[in-house]
């Protein structure tokens, strides 16, 4: 055997070898396709038992490393998978007599082979053989990988007897001697009787066994079997079995310790162990080096050497090396294949399992004393490509153990061989792929920038010349006359872009509407042109759509970046530019070495108006001044040089007496000079005092003040924002270094009236009038306190006292001196962000008519929100205390109001309105005009504020609220009369009753038919209409009122006679036979009041 395999490790000593070629001619990439589907099968669960057969497959692999087979049986190739072409019946012949060919390379050692036939159809693919497999195609071939997987198990069956038949061998003392191909010609002649003789027969059939076992995955049997070869082959002194049988220990051990195993990729394997194997474990971990290996009973073995039953050994042996037991064993393994040359491969190998063992055990140092030793083995005479592979797996095997300079050594060493005298044609290639590899190992890099030691000795010296004569911009005279023009240094620091920068938002100036430049171009005569013609030059002249402003700061930045492997500083760099008196501040930076592309900004204040050009920027490093022109540099990328610069204007710097806000306002898309938040409240106003200091050089000549809502989602009652300019516009104009103040009023007033969910179940029974307390039932049902409520629970974010947010954005327009002339101005936004918490709210609304049909009790059911106890008063009512969580009712007598008089949109407006939007706004105003009549206030504490019941005024209730349009007024001898009113008469006298009707709606009414009956209320249910003797009428009881106009009236007179003393009322109802629109209009329209008439003795005349 004289080619070693690099790829073996310990774990391979488990596999049993299956080798897989084409017959015939077969397409390279369809082999290697189906080769990668049965390579797939790697291991297989072996049926009826927990054991796994794991395979390994070569596709090449030399019949003389078969030969080696009976010394480790993992060498020996067990199987052969044949894939063959076969397109017809005809070729069949030939093709099965070449797969019989193929086996017979092999024969001796083949347990089971499988022929893949793709091609072939018909009669003969119809047959069904165990050995051959056929597919009508390379595609269609679904149960390949189940064939490999019955063709596995099958070489299980043939293992498994083997292994039973080498381990019950009852053939007494005639054990056959195993050989290596180098020993057959040495046993010649030896005497075969002998007891020495005898134990190196057991020994090594032991070892045999051992291996069978092990593949078989057996590994506590295998365990047990390489210790008792190890002990039998010591004793004959056979040192190369004694190796293999040490190196079998050694990776049955490796693949108990190691189950991922260790090739560097994982295999998925498990440990075989099924029983035993903690008591193995422990075994392993309790071995101490120099321990005996194996404790072994007189009685264990046989006559001839081999024990039927190892359940007995296995139960009393030390079976498992531990991970420094089995580097020992390694050692001492190769020490014994180093006494014979025509082992070499077998050490060689052996040395990189141990290297792939001690890389897992991260033990550097032991390993690379197996790699110099796998070095100096000599394997005869190599190829070159051979060579080529030697030195490049020892390089892997350095770099797997972390010598880096030694992997690249060898891998150099690979490289100078792939381009050696003796190759005919070199692989320069090949060799500069792998001395690429090296350089990493050698710490060597080819990047440019990484030569930072000259650059940097160049520049130090460019400094000490340039400090005794220092560079300029100044043209050279050369003697002859020829002039030298400056070179500038532009390469130091390198500017990939320069862009001029806009002013500050609170900064830029505005034009005035209709004072826009026409800056459209006469240069096509086409409004738009899809081909733009313009070069990099034209670009850079291009006019930029910003504005500055004559003496104020303004900034250009520059992308640069430092190239040099130090860091740059640049002392002096500022702006050139022409068109209007500028000055340049400049900068000094430092750049840090190779910093990337690095922003700087360069300033500076235009001290003229007109249009500026930013023609390049001027620089100092290394005391050399260069004034790099824009011109001359290609590669800087610009948006445009060319900015106009407007006259003067003054600058507004804004102060507030709120503190800033830490919210930003969340719909705004605008740009804030500064923003201010408060919380307040439901209904409180807060005063913002706003501070204006001008801090420009110019005059501040005008001021206008808006504002706009930023969210609308919120329904808002009333403004938010007001103010009155007048006193600060008296103060203009406001000189530099003066100031104006501007009082603004927040007023939040908001409706919370959504929360009334919880208070949806509450009745008159749980609510007292006018300051009574509330029931405790009640109480449970409103919300808890917030103290005892923890902070983030689900409840928290449905009750009552959750905030809402306002917010809005005042803009200040301002100008003056010569940019005013020009239609310029600038403008600051002041953004204010207000958290409204709930106060008091209205849960329900509802209406009781008073004693007065002009008049009705409105009833308000008032709930506090708030954590805190709280007053609420209205207007000329007595005040109602309210606990925290608490909800009373509140009822307020109000006189209806008449809502004809309110202001009525155009009829433009109503034309192109939305009359949705119309409804809306008139029930706002209607609320409004009842919210202010209220005059609903609550106080907390220092606080106090609006409530407000425009949210909870529904159609019903205006109804109720409102003075209906057909006004009834009753007059009695003489006396307006209402239903608390009492009017007065003597018995006998007539009494004059007068009906008057006010048309107040928009159309005209009537005619109606009114007849007025009398009656007596006994106050206890019962009412008496029978009063003819009682009372009589002068006349009819019955009214008729014509047709009355708009804004007109009508008036119905008659009389009324009492015959007896008492209390008597009159009830003023419509005919049902009324003609007109008397069955049109709503009943709230004919609300008469009710007369109350006093009838008293006449006094007696004197002298009757």
């Amino acid at each position: 055997m004289s080619i070693p395999d690099y790829m073996q490790c310990a774990e391979d000593h488990q596999t049993v070898l299956v080798v897989v070629q084409p017959v015939g001619i077969v397409p390279e990439d369809e082999f290697f396709r189906i080769y990668k589907r049965i390579t797939s099968v790697a291991q297989v669960s072996i049926r009826d038992s927990q054991r796994n057969l794991y395979i390994r497959y070569r596709h090449h692999y030399l019949p003389e490393n078969n030969e080696w087979g009976d010394f480790q049986t993992h060498r020996k190739v067990v199987g052969l998978i044949s894939v063959t072409t076969c397109r017809s019946a005809k070729e069949w012949p030939q093709t099965s007599d070449r797969f019989h060919c193929q086996k017979d390379v092999f024969g001796a050692t083949l347990y089971d082979s499988r022929l893949l036939v793709f091609g072939l159809q018909g009669e003969i693919a119809e047959q069904q053989r165990t050995d051959v497999a056929f597919y009508p195609s390379y595609d269609v071939c679904p149960d390949v990988e189940k064939r490999v997987e019955d063709f596995v198990e099958s070489i299980f069956i043939v293992l498994e007897t083997k292994r039973l038949d080498r381990a019950t061998d009852k053939s007494g003392d005639k054990i056959p001697l195993l050989c290596v191909p180098f020993e057959k010609k040495d046993f010649v002649g030896l005497d075969t009787d002998s007891r020495h003789y005898k134990k190196r027969c057991q020994g090594r059939m032991r070892k045999h066994v051992g291996d069978l076992c092990l593949q078989a995955g057996m590994l506590q049997d295998a365990l047990v079997h390489y210790h008792m070869a190890v002990e039998l082959l010591r004793s004959v002194n056979d040192f190369l079995w004694l190796g293999a049988a040490l190196e079998g220990l050694c990776s049955a051990s490796v693949i108990f310790h190691y189950p991922g195993g260790t090739a560097g990729k994982a295999s998925g394997r498990e440990p075989s162990l099924a029983h035993g194997q903690g008591q193995a474990a422990d075994a392993g971990k309790r071995h101490r080096p120099g321990a005996q290996e194996v404790l072994i009973d007189a009685g264990a073995l046989t006559a001839n050497g081999i024990s039927a039953d190892t359940s007995s050994e296995i139960g009393r042996a030390k079976n498992c090396l531990g991970p420094e037991d089995i580097i020992e064993k390694y050692k001492e393994a190769i020490s014994y294949y180093g006494k014979y040359k025509n082992a070499g491969v077998i050490e060689l190998e052996a040395c990189v399992k141990a290297v792939r063992v001690l890389a897992i055990q991260k033990r550097a140092m032991e390993a690379s004393e197996f790699l110099q030793n796998a070095v100096y083995i000599n394997l005869g005479q190599l190829s070159e490509e051979e060579k080529i592979q030697r030195y490049s797996i020892l390089s892997e095997l350095y770099h797997l153990i972390g010598f880096h300079r030694k992997s690249a050594f060898f891998k150099r060493v690979a490289a100078m061989q792939c381009v050696a005298p003796t190759i005919p044609e070199p692989g320069w290639r090949a060799c500069y792929k792998l001395l690429l590899e090296t350089l990493s190992g050698y710490s060597l890099c080819l990047d440019p920038k990484d030569f930072s030691k000259e650059k940097k000795e160049v520049t130090q010296s460019l400094e000490n010349y340039t400090s005794k004569c220092p560079g300029g911009m100044e043209v050279l005279t050369l003697p002859d006359g020829l002039k030298l023009p400056p070179v500038p240094l532009s390469k130091l620091p390198i500017v990939r872009s320069v862009k001029l920068l806009d002013l500050p938002v609170s900064l830029r100036p505005h034009k005035q509407k209709g004072l826009l430049e026409n800056n459209m171009s006469s240069k096509s005569p086409f409004i738009y042109s899809p081909i733009i013609m313009h070069t990099r030059g034209e670009e850079r002249t291009k006019k930029i759509e910003f504005r500055w402003v004559q003496g104020d700061v303004c900034e250009v930045q520059l992308m640069v970046y430092n190239p040099m492997p130090f860091e740059l500083r640049v002392e002096h760099m500022g702006l050139l530019t022409s068109g209007v008196e500028f000055e340049a501040l400049p900068a000094a930076l430092s750049l840090p070495a190779e910093s990337g592309l690095y922003p700087v900004t360069l300033v500076g204040v235009p001290r003229t108006a007109g249009n500026i050009n930013v023609n390049g920027y001027h620089t100092s490093v290394f005391g050399v001044t260069s004034d790099c022109l824009l011109d001359g540099l290609p590669s800087v990328r610009t948006s445009g040089c060319v900015v106009e610069v407007i006259p003067s204007l003054p600058r507004l710097q804004l102060s507030t007496s709120l503190p800033r806000s830490a919210h930003p306002l969340r719909p705004s898309k605008e740009e804030l000079s500064s923003s201010v938040s408060v919380q307040l409240f439901n209904g409180e106003t807060q005063q913002l005092i706003i501070t204006l200091e001008n801090i420009g050089s110019e005059d501040l000549e005008t001021l206008e003040v808006t504002s706009k809502a930023c969210n609308t989602k919120e329904k808002l009652f009333g403004e938010f924002l007001s103010w009155d300019l007048e006193e600060a516009v008296s103060q203009l104009p406001l000189k530099p270094g003066q100031s104006v103040t501007l009082t603004v009023n927040v007023k939040v007033r908001l409706d919370f009236s959504g929360g009334e969910n919880l208070l949806q179940d509450l009745n008159d029974d749980g609510i007292s009038v006018t300051g009574l307390p509330i029931s405790s039932p009640l109480r449970q049902v409103l919300k808890p306190r917030a103290e005892t409520k923890p902070l983030g629970s689900e409840s928290s974010k449905t009750d009552y006292n959750h905030v809402k947010t306002l917010e809005a954005v005042m803009t200040f327009k301002y100008s003056g001196g010569a940019g005013k002339v020009e239609g310029y101005y600038r403008d600051l936004s002041l953004g204010v962000h207000v958290d409204v918490e709930p106060s008091v709210f209205f849960t329900k609304v509802s209406t009781l008519p008073a004693t007065r049909t002009r008049q009705c009790h409105l009833l308000l059911d008032v709930f506090n929100s708030t954590e805190h106890e709280l007053m609420v008063s209205a207007n000329n009512n007595q005040d109602l205390v309210l606990h925290p969580s608490e909800c009373q009712r509140m009822a307020i007598q109000v006189a209806k109001f008449d809502f004809h008089t309110l202001p009525q949109p155009d009829q433009e407006a109503v034309r192109y309105t939305n009359p949705k939007l119309l409804e809306e706004e008139r029930l706002h105003t209607q609320a409004s005009m009842i919210s202010s009549t209220l005059g609903i206030t609550w106080n907390i504490i220092s606080f106090d504020g609006e409530a407000s019941v425009e949210g909870v005024l529904n159609q019903l209730v205006l109804e109720h609220l409102q003075l209906a349009p057909l006004q009834w007024d009753v007059v009695v001898n003489g006396k307006p009369c209402d239903c608390d009113i009492i009017a007065d008469c003597k018995v006998g006298d007539a009494v004059p009753l007068e009906v008057k009707l006010t048309n107040r709606s928009m159309n005209a009414v009537g005619p109606f038919a009114l007849t007025v009956v009398p009656f007596q209320d006994y106050q206890n249910g019962v009412q008496n209409y029978d009063l003819q003797d009682a009372v009589t009428f002068i006349g009819s009881n019955t009214f008729y009122i014509d047709m009355v106009k708009p804004t007109e009236n009508s008036v119905c007179m008659g009389a009324l006679l009492f015959l007896y003393t008492g209390d008597f009322y009159l009830n003023i109802k419509f005919q049902d036979d009324s003609a007109g629109q008397g069955k049109e209009l709503p009943p709230s329209w004919f609300g008469l009041p009710s007369v109350h008439i006093k009838a008293l003795e006449a006094p007696i005349e004197a002298g009757a």
